[in-house]
């Protein structure tokens, strides 16, 4: 993303990689951070913090608590993607229930995600 970012959400973006919520946690040090294309976790986009973020794979993974179920937050979501998309990023959610409840598919949908635009990009 050539877009220039927001360097005052740099310490929130700090504060956020120490204070993940534990469906992050999990995901970050049980896949993601050995996955063999790089991820970075709580990356400042814009004017946007994503949850991680793969510059390689050109992939935003975004965990949405219940919160994210609720109109207004729903409608900011869709900003958020809409904006990260007009730089052609994919960007891909996941319910942070379905990281607690069902980890390897979790797991195996965002492999699926990596690889679908990794082979788009070549």
């Amino acid at each position: 993303m050539q877009s220039k970012h927001n360097k005052q959400l740099v310490p929130l973006a700090k504060h956020l990689r120490k204070e993940m919520t534990k469906e992050e946690r999990h995901l970050w040090y049980d896949f993601l951070r050995g996955y063999p294309v790089r991820f970075s976790r709580q990356k400042v986009l814009g004017k946007y913090i994503a949850d991680f973020y793969s510059a390689e794979a050109r992939l935003v993974i975004e965990l949405d608590g219940s919160q994210h179920y609720e109109n207004k937050s729903m409608v900011k979501d869709a900003e958020r993607t809409a904006f990260l998309e007009d730089y052609g990023l994919t960007v891909i959610r996941i319910p942070n229930n379905e990281v607690s409840r069902n980890f390897r598919g979790v797991c195996e949908y965002i492999d699926a995600a990596v690889k679908q635009s990794l082979s788009q990009l070549r």
